[in-house]
């Protein structure tokens, strides 16, 4: 131990032995051996003749501040509020310790009883003013105070005003610990949407319905002052103290994403703002909010739920007010128009912004789109990540070498999400039926045809990153368990900045059949949900299929673009060879693409297949890749493909003469 300590331990000994000498010198009967087992009159006398500590019982008694403001917002008359000022006297002063434990005959006893409570209010104790402390009552249910020793006599019961309470009328405004909820205050004042949805919360709870990332400051901004929860938190144990700190702040209750009901989920709801309950008194606002539909079994009280439409916080004005605030400087052209494929809101967009203002501080360079693109793949969700594999984009159009026809319709696609807010929403070209805004398209062709590339070109030419669906991870044996892994694909999506992607879709999107038995019942109501699920789907997904025909053709109305990927010509054969062997590597004075290309009918991911094989060689020999190189890959990829093999098809001088 420390040589300061001892000192001040010393110290506080000598404080000590001073307390006691005073208080010895001020009670002749202090040194009574019984002393502490009872209470003389006379000592009560002395008791009530100190003075009053005057500025915690002066704070209470202010006509307009937090004593009178309490009653109010807990619906409490002049009696209750009675009651609670003799149970809250001896947190406020030491005194009411003692004369309590006198008048209860019992010193051990230092807080009011039920029965004491009532007689110091001037109520009859058999009379209807008991009730005023039963469990259903403002005082009890609202946690104002607690009543123990359930064992003990009804009047004998003790009083007792939580911590939290006590704290709050003596100007402490820091939350119970215990609630694990943060307290929120708007910065700004409600817009149109959020004033009407705090006039909504006046006749009950709410539920948002959103899948844009926007109910959360919605709804602060709508309360005003929130107390808001995370659901995994919300138990039954926390509703009361939950809704007790609402209403001592005078704020609302903000409770999401509420993807499932928690345990305190009903008594919270059916609580809030109804009498004879935890919620007894005024109404507390409550909102809700989860990218899911509001399940009406969760509760047994009504909840209105709304959709929480994308607010105009995505706008071009928005992002170039953002940019312009983060770096002092104006906004480029590309980055304005980059940015509205992007379904975001005010919120998401400052924290774009920020992200994206640091990394153009550290590249030391003018913010740009890629800095954009940074920080929306830093700010999205990470929900989407573990149902499938994240692709950061790396290949652009100058990759892809396809038909014309082809190409065009990945550049269709790629405006098709970059516009459809414009289209979609501001010119409402898809009204009705529950559609949604999303955009959906079938790559359809052989294997090794560039269709998964092609999905990320576009991926990479929207900003966006690309999500592969491991669909081994999405079909599953039992019944109904398959829906539910794409529903909560589906609805993940909808909320980060991505490009679905499900390769070999016709696994999951095949063709109904006719009835024969069980089976194709069921698998025809996966079919019918996707069917409906494409529909109402609102973010940018790409199927894959080898076969389209393979496809049901119910999908097809469904699809906003269909592409056809056809094996490449030699033309394109000799192209995509001279991409995959790249620039870097050295490249024997023999090697002669043209020649392979036209003498090998190769898909392109057999052709990249082929130069790596080829380059691997080559690096083993320490040499620059040469045309027998490119052959003898050749010949290794028809084998692995099961082609026919012929000699002297793969014989090096006679491709080179062909």
């Amino acid at each position: 131990m420390s040589a300061d300590l001892l000192a001040r331990l010393a110290e506080l000994e000598d404080r000590v032995r001073a307390a006691i000498g005073d208080r010895a010198e001020g009670d002749p009967g202090f040194a009574d051996p019984r002393r502490a087992l009872y209470l003389t009159q006379a000592d009560v006398h002395r008791v009530l003749d100190t003075p009053v500590t005057p500025v915690p019982l002066s704070r209470i008694e202010q006509p307009s501040g937090r004593w009178s403001t309490l009653g109010e917002r807990f619906g409490l008359d002049e009696v209750e509020l009675n009651l609670l000022l003799v149970a809250i006297a001896p947190d406020i002063d030491a005194r009411f310790e003692q004369l309590y434990g006198y008048l209860n005959d019992d010193i051990s006893r230092r807080r009011p009883t039920v029965g004491l409570a009532l007689r110091l209010c001037g109520l009859p104790q058999a009379g209807l003013g008991r009730f005023r402390l039963s469990p259903a009552a403002p005082l009890v249910s609202g946690g104002l105070v607690e009543v123990t020793d359930p064992t003990a006599a009804a009047l004998s019961r003790t009083l007792r005003v939580p911590d939290r309470v006590v704290a709050h009328l003596l100007g402490d405004d820091n939350p119970d610990p215990a609630l694990a909820a943060e307290v929120l205050v708007a910065s700004e004042g409600p817009s149109p949407f959020a004033a009407r949805l705090f006039e909504a919360t006046a006749a009950g709870p709410v539920h948002l319905h959103d899948i844009a990332g926007e109910a959360h400051r919605v709804a602060v901004e709508a309360l005003g002052t929130a107390v808001v929860v995370d659901p995994d938190a919300l138990t039954d144990a926390v509703v009361v103290p939950l809704v007790r700190e609402a209403r001592l702040r005078g704020a609302g209750i903000v409770v999401g994403p509420v993807e499932s009901a928690p345990e305190g989920l009903r008594a919270l709801v059916d609580g809030v703002g109804s009498a004879g309950s935890a919620g007894s008194g005024t109404s507390v606002p409550l909102v809700l909010y989860s990218g899911l539909p509001w399940e009406a079994n969760w509760a047994s009280r009504t909840v209105l739920s709304i959709p929480v439409a994308h607010s105009p916080g995505g706008s071009p004005d928005t992002w170039a007010t953002a940019i312009t605030a983060a770096t002092g400087k104006p906004v480029a052209a590309d980055v304005v128009t980059g940015v509205g494929v992007y379904r975001v809101g005010g919120a998401q967009v400052e924290r774009i912004v920020s992200v994206a203002a640091r990394h153009a501080a550290l590249d030391g360079r003018p913010l740009g789109l890629g800095h954009i693109q940074a920080g929306v793949r830093a700010t999205n969700g990470s929900g989407l990540r573990r149902l499938a594999r994240r692709i950061e984009p790396a290949v652009g159009w100058a990759d892809l070498v396809l038909p014309n026809a082809t190409r065009d319709q990945l550049v269709d696609l790629a405006q098709r999400a970059r516009l459809r807010d414009r289209v979609l929403g501001e010119w409402g070209m898809r009204p009705g039926g529950g559609r949604g805004r999303g955009v959906v398209a079938l790559f359809a062709g052989e294997s090794g045809t560039g269709k998964t590339m092609s999905a990320e070109v576009v991926a990479h030419a929207i900003g966006m990153d690309l999500y592969v669906v491991n669909l081994a991870t999405v079909v599953d044996k039992y019944l109904g368990e398959t829906e539910k892994n794409l529903e909560r694909i589906f609805t993940e999506a909808e909320r980060v900045q991505g490009v679905l992607l499900f390769d070999e879709a016709d696994a999951v999107f095949g063709k109904r059949s006719k009835i024969s038995d069980a089976r194709d019942r069921y698998a025809n109501l996966e079919s019918a949900y996707l069917l409906s699920r494409l529909e109402s789907f609102g973010g940018v997904a790409v199927l894959t299929t080898n076969l389209r025909s393979n496809v049901d053709d119910a999908f097809t109305r469904r699809l906003d673009v269909i592409a056809e990927f056809a094996l490449p010509d030699a033309g394109q054969r000799a192209a995509l060879w001279d991409r995959c062997l790249g620039t870097a590597m050295p490249r024997s004075a023999d090697v002669d693409l043209g020649t392979v290309a036209d003498r090998f009918e190769l898909a392109g991911g057999s052709i990249r297949a082929c130069a790596i094989s080829a380059a691997y060689a080559a690096a083993a020999a320490d040499r620059p890749v040469a045309m027998a190189d490119l052959v003898a890959s050749v010949r290794q990829e028809y084998r692995k493909l099961g082609r026919l093999v012929v000699d002297e098809e793969f014989d090096p001088p006679a491709a080179r003469s062909a």
